[in-house]
């Protein structure tokens, strides 16, 4: 099992940064990934990215390339999503979660879709201001 808790969201006018955290603990191994998801009011969960965590292979959904960037560190045990540029339909309850996969590549699998993963945070909201 994988224990994550966020933290980091906040309040921010568009056009501005965050930075998001999950802290991870459990069994952790060469094969577990860590995704961030993010789910707005009235819609379903989107997956925002992916990380093989000991490995550090990262992706990110092609929309959200070049303003999110989803690293680790291991040693640390946590993961960060940092978020630039932020505009307003970025605002959502942001979730890391993680389960255990057979790695492609040393990436882990895509579509990021939230049926993948069984162990989840609690959520921390980000809002973003016109």
């Amino acid at each position: 099992q994988v224990q994550l808790v966020e933290s980091g969201g906040g309040s921010v006018q568009a056009g501005g940064s965050l930075r998001l955290s999950c802290a991870v603990s459990g069994y952790i191994t060469t094969n577990t990934c860590i995704a961030w998801f993010r789910q707005a009011p009235g819609l379903e969960r989107e997956g925002v990215g992916c990380i093989s965590f000991l490995i550090g292979t990262a992706y990110v959904i092609d929309s959200l390339k070049g303003r999110f960037t989803i690293s680790q560190d291991s040693a640390k045990k946590t993961l960060t999503l940092q978020m630039t540029s932020l505009k307003p339909e970025d605002t959502a309850m942001y979730y890391c979660a993680a389960d255990y996969h057979v790695l492609s590549g040393m990436s882990c699998p895509t579509p990021v879709v939230p049926t993948r993963y069984r162990y989840w945070g609690q959520g921390t909201q980000v809002t973003v201001s016109p």
